[in-house]
């Protein structure tokens, strides 16, 4: 009889061997509790080593980083150019454009620091100054002054350009199973989605 084998199998089983047996084992210079130590360390060595990679391999890719970083340069760049729109705006509407573009931007300068500190969270460092932001966003700029409807046209087309770069953020961060970043963009997306819609609505 193979007491080892059986105290092993025992051990597996997470139930105790028959104390006639364990007797027996004793005699064969086998310890019950040697065998049992032994397989509970083989068996959570196991799991260890078997369990789901965490976010650490989504650190690890730059892509995701460079895309946040992009996301970030757009961001950065229409806030400036609402804040422009939002002081040089004229017209019968003045007051109802200034007010929405302060909104605008000050909504815009929260979910840049949003973007930045994910780009931290994931071991990586946020881009930054002036002329790298707008050169990373490649945004189309425009000069004041300008009719009120020009501001607003111009500032969809930023819009819509963050929405994009936002969007293949999102995908790519639900690709690497990056839930905190694809969450972060889904709701800048929504964000931009609404305010394109109303921008769109002023002008009809």
């Amino acid at each position: 009889m193979n007491f080892k084998k059986d105290f092993v199998a025992a051990a597996e089983d997470r139930k105790p061997p028959p104390f006639s047996r364990r007797k027996t084992a004793l005699r064969h210079g086998i310890h019950p509790g040697r065998v049992l130590r032994f397989v509970v360390t083989q068996r959570f060595y196991f799991m260890s080593t078997t369990t789901k990679p965490s976010s650490t391999a989504t650190k690890k890719d730059t892509r995701l980083v460079d895309s946040l970083n992009l996301v970030l340069a757009d961001s950065y760049q229409l806030m400036a150019l609402t804040h422009l729109a939002h002081w040089n705006v004229e017209g019968d509407s003045f007051f109802q454009l200034h007010t929405a573009f302060q909104k605008q931007y000050e909504e815009l300068f929260e979910a840049v620091d949003d973007i930045a500190e994910r780009v931290r969270a994931l071991d990586a460092y946020a881009i930054g100054g002036l002329s790298t932001l707008a050169r990373t966003a490649g945004m189309e700029e425009f000069k004041s002054p300008m009719p009120q409807k020009d501001y607003v046209a111009a500032l969809i087309v930023a819009h819509e350009k963050v929405a994009d770069d936002a969007t293949r953020t999102r995908d790519l961060a639900g690709e690497l199973n990056d839930l905190q970043t694809q969450d972060l963009m889904i709701g800048r997306l929504q964000s931009h989605e609404k305010v394109v819609w109303m921008l769109k609505s002023f002008l009809k």
